[in-house]
């Protein structure tokens, strides 16, 4: 993937984001007026134990919003790193997981910008498998290269525990009790999470975007996750 310009009205050069790439009315407005799960998974590390949205949300036995939207969950230890999940419902298993090659407090410092751009490259040229089906990922945070990652085939315990805990929240963002009831926060923090919907727009075979939808009616996408495979 070309190099791109980190900062958070980046030109994304490569062809196949390009075409999925949605400009953000008023960007240039926007830097004091966060969303709202932008600006709560921002003041994580404000947060305690005792801040457990999870709970004033609740876990309904039906999805709170019935709708086509995609769910998307970013969570990890504050001290760790940052896994991202996508579900076509809450309350099934992730069709996508992946443990991206950053941790907690790098992704909330890129989202001082209040505008995040993800973005994961395959390499693999086979075409074979669905998009989201592949293995190997080039990790793009606001145009910098973070690392490589590889899509998860089996949920580890702490992702299953964090699914669980969150099956049937449609939305939200805090703190999640410890998988260790005897050890509630680990050397590595407490265990964070953010949970929003996103719209899916598919460029074609080998690209896909998604597009957070902000609830309290911000406008523009906040936080864009786009996945591309090399042609």
């Amino acid at each position: 993937m070309p190099t791109v310009h980190s900062s958070p009205y980046l030109q994304m050069d490569n062809p196949a984001i390009m075409s999925l790439l949605r400009p953000t009315p008023g960007e240039k407005h926007r830097k004091s007026s966060s969303g709202g799960l932008l600006r709560m998974f921002k003041l994580f590390p404000m947060l305690t134990s005792g801040c457990k949205m999870v709970a004033l949300l609740g876990r309904p036995k039906k999805p709170l919003l019935k709708d086509s939207a995609t769910t998307g969950t970013i969570f990890g230890y504050r001290k760790g790193r940052v896994c991202l999940a996508i579900q076509d419902d809450p309350h099934c298993v992730p069709m996508f997981v992946i443990e991206l090659p950053m941790l907690t407090s790098l992704l909330q410092k890129e989202m001082a910008s209040d505008i995040v751009r993800i973005a994961l490259e395959s390499e693999t040229k086979t075409h074979k498998k669905k998009l989201l089906e592949e293995f190997v990922w080039a990790v793009y945070c606001n145009g910098r290269k973070v690392g490589y990652s590889i899509r998860r085939k089996q949920l580890s315990d702490d992702e299953l525990h964090v699914m669980q805990l969150l099956r049937g929240v449609s939305m939200g963002a805090g703190v999640l009790p410890s998988p260790n009831d005897k050890e509630p926060v680990t050397s590595d923090g407490e265990l964070t999470y953010m949970r929003a919907r996103f719209e899916k727009v598919v460029g074609s075979k080998d690209s896909e975007a998604l597009y957070m939808i902000n609830p309290d009616g911000a406008p523009g996408p906040e936080l864009s996750i786009f996945f591309v495979r090399a042609r």
